[in-house]
């Protein structure tokens, strides 16, 4: 969790300096006021990107040439400090002071997870979000996830090279023993971190729409197929598109709800409720693998949600145990634990409150 954050000319945030609760936290303002891009400048911290995806010249503050954002995190037994500049020169991280490989640095420091007013795209949208959040749990379950997938994504990156540049059959099948070998470990490990997601994922979904989601992993190839088989029967169709179609990197979450696919028959709210039990269910499974609290961000939870799915969706945020920084327009719109921390935002400038 972080203890102090500063943000300095990111967005509209001139300088802000936040001593955050370990519990909950609420920032609150008007639309336009900044408090979203506290929250984004927040996860820019753990990501290293914009949960936004928003381009880093649209970061810097206006008349500016960078942002510059601080943290201080804090577990049981690890104390660290984590600094993120970025401008047109490109992204800088350091730890504890020292120069830190970027993005995955920055998950591992401060693992977080956001849930957004465009959350129901996790259900709603295209499979690449749903990889992302696969990947995203094994990344915190299974110890060499990262590994196995950076080393899969530059065979399948040789491949695909091979493919446009109409090399011959057996130049490409050259390819195909370490895509299958690395292939079937990245699968080997989705598998088996949903393995041990599956059942947050039914409990947070049984308790925000009050029955039970199907989650079904689609491998990125035919059930019951072999990938060597696969590869080998679509090589011709691959060469002609340029590209490998069969492998982990097509690989989905099919998610159902009421014996119906999600993304086409649900509502957007019950989409939102759907995607947020999703987040939560891979908060608390890297919560326990990592064997310490999460940053949860909630920008403006109420949106598309009734006051008893409000209700709902906070419960089990409060549940979970981890950091919430949450945002909304009025200080009373959400239902406050005691101990909770209140900020008020505005034009950028940020102010502590007295709970009400």
């Amino acid at each position: 969790m972080i203890r102090r954050f500063t943000a300095s000319n990111f967005r509209c945030l001139e300088d802000v300096e936040l001593s955050l609760s370990p519990e909950f936290n609420l920032i609150y303002g008007a639309n336009a006021s900044g408090k979203t891009s506290i929250l984004e400048a927040l996860a820019y911290l753990g990501r290293g990107k914009s949960f936004r995806g928003a381009a880093t010249t649209t970061l810097v503050r206006h008349g500016e040439r960078e942002f510059v954002l601080f943290g201080e995190t804090a577990s049981e037994s690890l104390t660290q400090r984590i600094g993120v500049r970025n401008s047109r020169e490109g992204l800088e991280v350091r730890i504890d002071g020292s120069s830190a490989s970027g993005a995955a640095a920055l998950a591992q420091a401060l693992p977080l997870q956001v849930i957004d007013p465009e959350v129901h795209n996790l259900v709603a949208g295209g499979p690449e979000l749903r990889r992302r959040f696969i990947d995203w749990v094994a990344f915190h379950v299974e110890h060499d996830h990262l590994q196995i997938w950076r080393q899969f994504r530059r065979a399948l990156k040789q491949r695909n090279a091979a493919l446009r540049g109409g090399a011959s059959v057996a130049t490409i099948r050259s390819w195909d023993a370490e895509f299958l070998d690395l292939g079937a470990k990245l699968d080997a490990s989705r598998r088996e971190a949903l393995a041990v997601a599956v059942e947050p994922l039914t409990d947070f979904g049984g308790r925000l729409l009050g029955t039970s989601p199907g989650f079904e992993y689609q491998q990125g190839w035919s059930a019951g197929k072999a990938l060597a088989d696969a590869l080998a029967e679509g090589l011709e169709r691959d060469r002609q598109q340029g590209a490998t179609q069969h492998g982990p990197h097509r690989a989905d979450l099919k998610v159902s709800y009421d014996e119906r696919q999600a993304r086409k028959l649900v509502s957007r709210g019950q989409q939102k409720l759907l995607a947020s039990a999703m987040i939560l269910a891979a908060t608390e499974t890297a919560q326990a693998a990592l064997e310490r609290p999460l940053l949860l961000l909630l920008d403006d939870p109420a949106a598309e949600l009734d006051a008893e799915a409000l209700r709902r969706l906070l419960d089990a945020v409060y549940s979970l145990g981890c950091q919430v920084v949450a945002t909304s327009l009025e200080a009373d719109a959400l239902a406050l634990p005691a101990e909770a921390r209140v900020f008020h935002v505005e034009h950028g400038a940020l102010r502590a409150v007295s709970p009400t």
